[in-house]
């Protein structure tokens, strides 16, 4: 008999099967998918010009306060295959770049330079600003509604204008919890802001991974027995996993798929299962017969299209829109459209340029839509089953979904899974602050 089964190859699901097998425990994981990596993966896919791109699903980035994923990166012995930047660009339409990266004065007063000289936001927003970043720091293990009010909410409560929300709030937000301000809960934006811009001078650069996301989770399991290919079809506390017709049984089991899976595959479980709604990414991939940018990447205010990333030497951008409901009833021309149309408004050398192929990626369901009230409703790792422990970044991981709550909430299963089987493990790596 197996130690433990791990149901789902994400990230959660890699993280818990890593944490499990470092303590030589027999670990098996089962993935229905042919790759693993769940939402954080890359794929070929086919051109319209007869050729084929391998390509990311979206953009997936991470902060220095993401310090389980940074742990796992080093588990897995990826972590060369990220880099840090310590610049943010936030662009107005037309081209004007205003710089964010940290200044001479200790956390939480870093940006300090970079707000007073930003041309986006004007002198009275960044005294608001401030204002407002204050009230978190002081507010944040103070206020006990903030699960229950949305982050606009508090953001019009703390007199933030309309300028300010859309150019700073909505623009940093929204790309990191995916969802928008007005069904956020206020909890998930504080710990952002608190976390990634004001408990130390560090933690907001930002991980672009240097290849593709499936050399950085595709084949890297160690020491875990992978199952590609296997639809785990039913679950049974005493008989195990049944995969194809055949039964595989072990002492503990950790679930490690999305909400809406598990609710078929244990449907038993005291959980409020509808509760988890889904919320949309939309990528759009384009390639150029030129060079149309010399920068790494750049946020775009004002404009649907919220990021671009440089995939290759400015020939290759990758756009991303977070919280993209409205893109999913648009047809593909409509999209790219509207994105070149966007694009050259901040990059001139875009209406010069000849689009040699694109691709759009629509992730109907990249995250579950963290709105207030919702936190006390995501469970814990341990069940009312004793050998079955979840984990996923539905789960009550202590961050939104974001790839860094699902390595917590893998970590936190692999705690509970590997005390149940009598060989406790230490694996979640504490918050900077």
């Amino acid at each position: 008999m197996t130690d433990a089964i791990v149901i789902g190859g994400g990230l959660a699901g890699l993280s818990a099967a890593t944490a499990l097998s470092s303590l030589g425990l027999d670990v098996h994981l089962f993935e229905s998918k042919p790759f693993l990596g769940g939402r954080a993966t890359s794929y070929s896919i086919p051109l319209a010009d007869g050729t084929t791109e391998e390509i990311d699903n979206c953009q997936h980035i991470l902060l220095k306060c993401c310090v389980n994923l940074i742990d796992l990166y080093r588990r897995l012995g990826v972590e060369d295959g990220v880099e840090f930047h310590k610049e943010f660009y936030f662009m107005e339409p037309g081209g004007r770049v205003s710089h964010l990266k940290r200044g001479m004065l200790p956390a939480p007063l870093h940006f300090t330079e970079s707000f007073f000289a930003a041309t986006y936001l004007t002198l009275a927003d960044k005294i608001t600003l401030g204002r407002a970043m204050l009230a978190i720091f002081l507010e944040r293990k103070r206020r006990m509604d903030l699960d229950q009010i949305t982050m606009l909410d508090w953001l019009r409560e703390k007199g933030q204008t309309p300028n300010l929300i859309e150019r700073f709030w909505r623009q940093v937000l929204v790309s990191a919890i995916n969802v928008e301000l007005d069904q956020m809960a206020a909890s998930h934006g504080f710990q952002v802001m608190w976390l990634g811009f004001l408990a130390a001078s560090d933690t907001y650069e930002m991980g672009i991974p240097k290849v593709p996301l499936a050399k950085l989770y595709g084949a890297t399991l160690k020491h875990v027995t992978g199952h590609e290919k296997a639809t785990v079809e039913q679950f049974d506390p005493e008989r195990g996993i049944c995969v194809d017709g055949v039964w595989h049984q072990a002492k503990a089991y950790v679930s490690a798929v999305p909400a809406d899976r598990l609710a078929k595959l244990v449907p038993q479980l005291p959980i409020e299962f509808g509760a988890f709604e889904a919320s949309s990414i939309t990528g759009i991939h384009l390639w150029f017969d030129r060079p149309v940018t010399a920068m790494p990447h750049g946020t775009l205010l004002d404009r649907s299209i919220q990021w671009f990333y440089n995939k290759g030497e400015g020939k290759y951008l990758m756009l991303v829109v977070s919280a993209s409901d409205a893109m999913l009833k648009m047809q593909r021309q409509e999209i790219l459209d509207l994105a070149l149309g966007e694009l050259g408004e901040f990059l001139p050398a875009v209406k010069e340029a000849r689009v040699v192929k694109a691709h759009v990626v629509k992730e109907p369901k990249a995250t579950f839509r963290a709105k207030p009230g919702l936190e006390a409703k995501r469970p814990e790792a341990r069940t009312s089953i004793a050998n079955l422990f979840l984990a996923g970044d539905w789960t009550r991981s202590g961050w939104p979904a974001t790839m860094e709550g699902a390595v917590r909430s893998g970590y936190k299963a692999a705690e509970a899974a590997s005390t149940y089987l009598g060989r406790p493990g230490r694996f979640l790596i504490p918050d900077v602050a």
